[in-house]
């Protein structure tokens, strides 16, 4: 009935099992990948036909962790999964970022991929077990996909690259001084197509070798998914990329000077104008069965690509009129807000954040359930990227998958520097809300959070700063590397790739690879420029503040106390009634642990000195005499 084929090889400490052609069979791809006793399944649906008009790729990535994964039952009302968890939005995008490249251009069709936990060890994280088991229902699902590819997750302890480290070396780095990184490589055979991590300052060349780690360790992972194909792929999916040259020659010859001018004016909104005139002339000089071809968009994408690039390479400038290395001008102000605890406008060029902090206590935490364990965070980064600040009139909603990405990116960033919890035991809330942006808008998130928090006095080891680089590979082999990147360059250029660190090292690093030949000289040398431009953003951020301000009067004070373990019943008391009275009478937040560490929060002085009077009264020992 089950025509099964199973490959199996030694990964790491754990055995990787790859299985298809007994589960979900209706689908196009279906792989089932386990490591160690984590198991993800991987199911690949593509349309036949593309919906009639459509000029993209409509390509799905969903990635659901099931509790019974892990023994669990879902908390809540309902009592089952519901929306998707931050985990499982950024697993979605880990997936999606290294794939989407790799199918074959032109190619327009819905692709739906959907991984979904089904057992988890609490040893092995299922993201990485997640990418795999997507690679390979891919590459047998008979889909114009270019791969396979795989993914794994480096470690770095004691000089010493790790493969694949379990979840609880990885959970929380911050109070983790050995375990220095958490790096996530997706590769081919061939090439990096992905890089996302959160680093305790490394060096350019620790983070490099990381990847060549990474990617050396890939080898042996995507030659099993060959050999899976080699045994259960079905037929190639009959698709020929669709052939528009005659097309583009048209679109070129119709446009192209007018197209160069409009990319030659160096202000955002006024090239945006004079881009869309450029494209309304350039149709108007079509012919009607040109402007119905389906592949019009991709044309004139193609032009406006080849305009953008070929001016980078040839002469050293860009459509700003900056050079290769140059950094927009920065402005930074602190302390804008007159009732916050810590605030900030980072403005670089036509890129600005307005980014808040806000300290609170221990009932402040953000209580996070996921399958290896419930765990709390003191240290919150929220992303908000609304409609004006593009000058668009568009959705309003709760945040979507790019801003809970480029969220978390930022507080990776800053993560590496926050002083420990038990040296300042506030909990840290950034807020950057993002009210202009060409291009680079995470990375301001990132320098607005480190003057933001330093305003509100928040003790960090260093600033950090982050910057957007580019880069444009010929097909010759020269290319151009540019720093701090403007958005047309992010959506035009061959990689993209965000850094983010101190003055000593790289504390972020999110890369994304289009297309193959990306040596690693060329990431080496990217690297070393990126270096450059953030010193530069450090030195402009250090005029506006170089350490951390005074407490706002408007944040609260916490006073930390400690108890004898035999003295907490008393201080709580029968129901909570001595603590409750305790927080009436003095008007101070109480918060008291299983070790007798009491925390007493308050803006006022004197509340927190009546509650520490209170409870020393109620814990003191008589003395004699």
């Amino acid at each position: 009935m089950f025509n099964e084929v199973k490959k199996t090889m030694q990964w790491g400490e754990e055995t990787l099992t790859l299985e298809t052609g007994k589960v979900a069979r209706q689908a196009d791809g279906s792989v089932i990948a386990t490591l160690g006793e984590t198991s993800v399944m991987a199911n690949v649906t593509f349309a036949k036909q593309p919906k009639e008009g459509q000029d993209f790729f409509p390509l799905t990535v969903h990635y659901q962790e099931k509790y019974y994964a892990a023994g669990k039952v879902p908390g809540g009302f309902f009592k089952r999964e519901a929306r998707p968890t931050e985990k499982e939005t950024l697993t979605a995008r880990l997936i999606d970022r290294p794939i989407r490249p790799l199918f074959v251009p032109g190619f327009k069709n819905e692709v739906l991929v959907m991984c979904t936990v089904l057992s988890h060890d609490l040893v092995n994280d299922p993201d990485m077990v997640a990418m795999i088991a997507a690679s390979a229902a891919l590459t047998i699902s008979g889909a114009p996909f270019m791969g396979p590819i795989a993914g794994c997750r480096v470690g770095y302890e004691d000089g010493e690259y790790i493969l694949n480290p379990d979840v609880e070396d990885m959970h929380d780095l911050r109070n983790k001084p050995d375990q220095r990184l958490d790096l996530v490589v997706a590769g081919t055979k061939d090439a990096v197509m992905m890089v996302e991590s959160e680093a305790y300052e490394l060096t350019e060349e620790e983070m490099l070798g990381a990847v060549t780690f990474a990617h050396e360790q890939i080898q042996p992972v995507i030659d099993l998914i060959i050999e899976l194909a080699e045994d259960a792929a079905k037929e190639p999916f009959d698709f020929q990329p669709p052939d528009y040259t005659e097309l583009y020659e048209a679109v070129k010859a119709a446009g192209e000077d007018q197209m160069r001018k409009a990319f030659a004016i160096t202000d955002k909104q006024e090239r945006a104008t004079a881009v869309a005139e450029a494209r309304e002339a350039i149709k108007e000089k079509l012919t009607e069965e040109q402007l119905e071809d389906a592949n019009l968009g991709s044309a004139m994408k193609k032009l406006e690509a080849g305009v953008l690039r070929g001016d980078v390479v040839k002469s050293g400038r860009r459509i700003d009129g900056r050079a290769l290395d140059e950094v927009r001008p920065i402005v930074s102000e602190t302390g804008i807000l007159p009732r916050t605890h810590g605030s900030a406008l980072f403005t670089r060029g036509e890129t600005q954040g307005l980014v808040v902090t806000t300290l609170g206590t221990g009932d402040d935490e953000q209580i996070i359930d996921a399958l290896h364990g419930n765990f709390r965070s003191n240290f919150l980064l929220h992303y908000n990227f609304p409609p004006y600040s593009v000058g668009e009139a568009g959705r309003v909603g709760p945040p979507g998958r790019r801003e809970i990405g480029h969220g978390k990116l930022a507080w990776r960033a800053l993560q590496a520097v926050l002083p420990a919890p038990t040296d300042f035991p506030y909990t840290i809330r950034v807020v950057s809300e993002i009210t202009e942006s060409n291009g680079s808008s995470s990375m301001a998130s990132v320098c607005g959070g480190s003057l933001s928090m330093m305003d509100a006095g928040v003790p960090l080891k260093a600033a950090v700063a982050g910057v957007a680089m580019g880069l444009v590979l010929e097909e010759d082999g020269s290319y151009g590397i540019l720093t701090d990147i403007l958005g047309d360059e992010d959506h035009l250029g061959d990689m993209d790739f965000k850094v983010a660190g101190t003055e000593n090292g790289i504390t972020s690093l999110q890369m994304d690879i289009k297309v193959a030949g990306i040596t690693p000289e060329i990431m080496k040398n990217a690297l070393a420029q990126a270096k450059e431009g953030r010193l530069h953003i450090l030195g402009e951020m250090s005029k506006a503040l170089s350490e951390a301000g005074d407490f706002s009067i408007h944040a609260p004070r916490i006073e930390t106390m400690h108890i004898p373990t035999d003295k907490i019943r008393e201080v709580i008391g029968s129901g909570g009634k001595v603590i409750r009275e305790i927080v009436e009478v003095s008007g101070a937040k109480v918060d008291i642990n299983d070790e007798g560490v009491i925390k007493i929060a308050s803006p006022n002085g004197e509340a927190i000195q009546k509650a520490y009077d209170m409870i020393h009264s109620i814990v003191a020992e008589p003395e004699e005499g």
